[in-house]
């Protein structure tokens, strides 16, 4: 089965390049497309923290991976599916992240810790509400706390 998703808003920073790290101290600013309403921003300044869905278009189709792998190639950590992972070369190359919300613009959000490039495509914004965070302790194996030491910078 096949879905159409349009793309609401697009992303603009100073990162310009696909890198691995260092995305805690980025400066995003999520404008709105031009058919998206303004008035979808009403009462977003109230929460702090926001999710955003977004789409990797520079990743390409052969690059997609469904096979396990070890994460960033790199032999120390175990070989994984991708979907143990939140490698970027997923099959249907989306993204999301929790961000804290700066500023909120006519047509725009400023937001710090997006780690999508200038230019990406945003699919959808959300709301984080304490309640659809997880209830109980998160568990994750020690590789990944390995690979995320330095991702936020």
């Amino acid at each position: 089965m096949q879905y159409i998703v349009q793309s609401i808003a697009t992303v603009y920073n100073n990162r310009q390049m696909i890198k691995d790290d260092y995305w805690g101290e980025i400066i995003s600013t999520i404008e709105l497309a031009d058919h998206i309403q303004e008035a979808s921003l009403k009462g977003i300044g109230d929460f702090s923290h926001l999710e955003i869905i977004f789409y990797f278009d520079k990743v390409t189709d052969d690059h997609i991976q469904y096979e396990a792998r070890h994460p960033r190639n790199n032999q120390n950590y175990p070989e994984v599916g991708i979907f143990a992972q939140r490698g970027k070369n997923r099959p249907n190359k989306l993204g999301s992240t929790i961000v804290e919300l700066l500023e909120v613009k006519p047509r725009a959000l400023i937001v710090q810790g997006l780690d999508a490039i200038d230019g990406t495509p945003i699919l959808d914004i959300k709301p984080v509400m304490k309640e659809f965070l997880p209830k109980k302790d998160v568990q994750q194996p020690a590789w990944s706390i390995d690979l995320m030491r330095a991702y936020w910078g």
